[in-house]
């Protein structure tokens, strides 16, 4: 289907073609803004590039939103956490320069890892969140995921023979984002299975954890203490060590907050 073309268009004839043609070559966003843009144009006396340049741009910085809003929605995450919402006021462990250079995300650029260790309530999910947003709004592939609920799809991968697939899927995101590790107690194979996707982004793609336990008290969670240690080498080596502490100040803000509005 073409557009017929003529000279001299009235007002409204050149509006509807402009409509049509956006709709044909998928440019919704000058589509929308251009009657807006048109006359802002008019008022500031733009020339023609100028105007094409402003629609262009427009449509330009659209599609990169919307990729953004994909790929942080494909990312997973289960709620929406910002650096900009985290207080750093309230954590005084936290080095606010260091998490804002993590957040230029070099570090997933060379590949490297990043360990976020604290107790609960101190801010490593934040962290976690915020910092894989930002990694995605950087245009990288991410991938968050609960450390138990990897754990089960990768035993339900290897008792369906589906393991490499699974294996190569989690290997491909830029950044996998891996929440309370720690928590649980995992059995060899679970360990072993988790270790096998450590291996898999090891020096070509970066892993992010946050996890309650130092790494004296890993062994609880991986009982094999050779296995623990090299799952810690995997998690460690070149890359950057955030230790959130031991004050939740989640738990501060409760009770600041039950102090300032007492039940009667």
């Amino acid at each position: 289907m073409s557009l017929p073309r003529q000279r001299g268009l009235t007002e409204q004839a050149a509006t509807t073609a402009v409509d049509q043609a956006c709709r044909m070559l998928r440019l919704p966003t000058i589509r929308s803004q251009f009657p807006e843009l048109a006359e802002q144009a008019e008022r500031e006396q733009m020339s023609y590039l100028g105007f094409l340049a402003e629609l262009l741009l427009a449509e330009c910085d659209d599609r990169a939103r919307r990729r953004s809003e994909r790929r942080i929605k494909a990312a997973g995450f289960p709620r929406d956490k910002s650096l900009r919402k985290f207080d750093f006021d309230a954590n005084p462990n936290l080095d606010p320069a260091m998490v804002h250079t993590l957040a230029k995300c070099e570090w997933i650029k060379k590949g490297l890892p990043l360990c976020l260790i604290g107790d609960s309530g101190t801010g490593k999910s934040h962290l976690l969140i915020a910092l894989g947003t930002e990694a995605a709004m950087a245009g990288y592939r991410v991938k968050y995921v609960l450390a138990t609920k990897l754990v089960n799809e990768l035993v339900e991968a290897a008792d369906e023979k589906q393991l490499t697939k699974t294996i190569a899927r989690y290997g491909r995101v830029d950044l996998l984002c891996i929440d309370e590790l720690g928590y649980m107690e995992l059995d060899r194979r679970g360990a072993e299975l988790l270790f096998q996707v450590l291996t898999e982004r090891e020096e070509k793609n970066s892993v992010a954890i946050a996890s309650n336990e130092s790494f004296s008290g890993w062994t609880k969670t991986f009982t094999d203490p050779r296995l623990c240690a090299a799952i810690v080498d995997r998690l460690t080596f070149g890359g950057n060590i955030i230790e959130t502490g031991t004050d939740s100040y989640r738990l501060a803000t409760t009770r600041a907050r039950a102090e300032q509005y007492p039940v009667s």
